[in-house]
């Protein structure tokens, strides 16, 4: 090798840092000594990460040609971590379009190297007989190939760890059936990868030789099938064999809408992942150690990081999540009452109850509401409502919570996203179940003028036409069972809640 292996550090730059493989590349490349600045269409959405102290962040979007030229000044490494999956018919022309802004404004500002991850895909199949999804991932590599910046394009399958979109597509189908009609890809031969060493590979790319510009495959030690994987899960997490049999009659539609049914990946995702599972996708070749070389234990085999995963789940450990990235089409727009508003119509629903707690209990419900805690109100009504959303392309409940008693901004919360959090005193949700319009709702735990504690709960809906505003009448009559039922409801659990010493809540955060 002839790399400079512990030179002084890079100025790097990470788009995707809200994502699930961004956020915990940021503090890779801060421990190995590298200066970090991230690119984010909403910067607010790294406030909490416990890393955000020591990167920059700037705002800007890789469809922007302006802010991605602003964001390249100064670079060394530029790594490219998102896609358009998901936004729609056109994904493949955005993917495109944002790769060759980024390799061209990468040129013109003389960053010396991009690192890209892209998806594994199959040897000796047409481009055109790939998914969408891997076209797009092939597609955009080439283009940073070409763009004139040594290029490291990292290509890997199924990544394991715990959050990631693949780990939990195979954790809940595992768990939830232990006797499963299963499509025919399961029998699909694949290179699973754990995400440590798929994060070792794009931090170490980071001081390839100048002369290379090539994509590389990376991977465990061993190729399995999916059925192959779920058995093995099965073993690792304690539980019975499973039984499985594949049928051939569904087809990727039929069994994205089957994923989206049993986990909590909905189908809008679960299916540009199973139409890449109906190729063989396995590596093969491992020059990537030329230049990062493996460490011993490394590459991680499949049933060692189904153990990390799922110790890190169930120590409430999981840093980053699939769902991290916001939604595709998720709304934008401000909070109706911030100044820059542009108006029009708004419905409100406001409760307000006393509380027989501490302001510090009635918080530690709020921050804990969603996931397996619920929403504290018509259980039925809630449930009723993600399904519904999932029926039609949304994001449903299941997502639940990264952390089960902390939140930060930008996490996911069932069909909500944390928008805003001010510790003991404010959380704002805001909507992305499929809505007429937009949704937000706000708990704060407050002290009144006699140092009562104080549960105020708001709702807002901004209907989008004629058919938003029916929206909110048709179910304003339920709004007394759902959102009176919860701020009641709230406020009952908050006077049964124990508060911690403040020793063991300093810990905690």
């Amino acid at each position: 090798m002839n790399h400079d292996e512990g030179g002084p550090g890079l100025r790097c730059l990470v788009t995707g840092a809200t994502g699930y493989i961004g956020g915990r590349l940021v503090p890779e490349l801060l421990a190995e000594g590298h200066t970090v600045r991230c690119l984010a269409r909403s910067p607010g959405k790294l406030r909490d990460h416990p890393w955000a102290g020591e990167a920059e962040v700037v705002r800007g979007d890789v469809t922007d040609a302006a802010s991605v030229a602003e964001a390249m000044r100064g670079i060394d490494v530029a790594y490219y971590l998102v896609h358009a999956l998901g936004s729609g018919a056109a994904f493949e022309e955005t993917d495109r379009r944002a790769a060759r802004i980024f390799g061209e404004q990468a040129r013109a500002a003389g960053v010396r190297r991009i690192v890209y991850l892209g998806g594994l895909t199959p040897v000796g199949v047409p481009e055109r007989e790939l998914s969408p999804h891997l076209r797009s991932r092939a597609e955009v590599g080439r283009i940073l190939l070409a763009s004139g910046v040594p290029t490291t394009v990292l290509r890997a399958a199924v990544v394991i760890g715990s959050g990631s979109v693949s780990f939990e597509m195979l954790r809940y189908l595992t768990e939830r059936l232990p006797v499963m009609v299963t499509p025919s890809w399961v029998r699909t031969r694949i290179q699973p990868v754990a995400v440590r060493d798929v994060l070792r590979a794009l931090a170490g790319s980071a001081r390839m030789p100048a002369d290379v510009n090539r994509a590389f495959d990376i991977g465990g030690p061993e190729v399995l099938t999916y059925r192959d994987m779920m058995m093995r899960y099965a073993a690792v997490a304690g539980l019975p064999r499973r039984i499985i049999v594949p049928v051939p009659v569904l087809t990727p539609r039929l069994s994205s809408h089957w994923v989206g049914l049993v986990t909590p990946v909905p189908a809008s995702i679960a299916r540009p992942l199973t139409e890449s599972l109906r190729h063989e996708v396995i590596c093969h070749e491992h020059d990537i150690a030329r230049y990062v070389p493996d460490p011993p234990g490394h590459p991680i085999g499949f049933d060692e990081a189904v153990r990390l995963a799922l110790k890190r789940v169930r120590d409430a450990q999981v840093t980053t999540r699939w769902s991290s990235a916001s939604v595709p089409g998720a709304p934008s727009d401000p909070l109706p009452t911030d100044p820059d508003w542009a108006g029009g119509s708004l419905y409100t629903d406001r409760r307000e109850r006393p509380v027989n707690a501490s302001r510090e209990a009635l918080w530690r419900v709020i921050e804990g509401i969603g996931g397996d805690n619920g929403w504290y109100s018509f259980p039925l009504a809630w449930a009723v409502r993600g399904r519904l959303d999932r029926l039609f392309g949304g994001v449903g409940l299941r997502r639940g919570r990264r952390d089960a008693a902390r939140l930060r901004v930008g996490d996911s919360l069932d069909f909500w996203r944390v928008e805003e959090i001010e510790p003991g005193h404010l959380l704002r949700l805001r909507a992305e179940m499929r809505l007429p319009g937009l949704a937000w709702l706000e708990m704060r735990a407050e002290t009144d003028d006699e140092g009562r504690t104080r549960y105020r709960q708001r709702a807002l809906f901004h209907p989008h036409g004629l058919l938003g505003h029916a929206y909110w009448w048709s179910v304003s009559p339920f709004h007394a069972v759902v959102f009176g039922g919860m701020a009641r409801n709230i406020a009952r659990a908050a006077a049964r809640t124990p508060v911690p010493p403040a020793r063991e809540r300093t810990s905690a955060r």
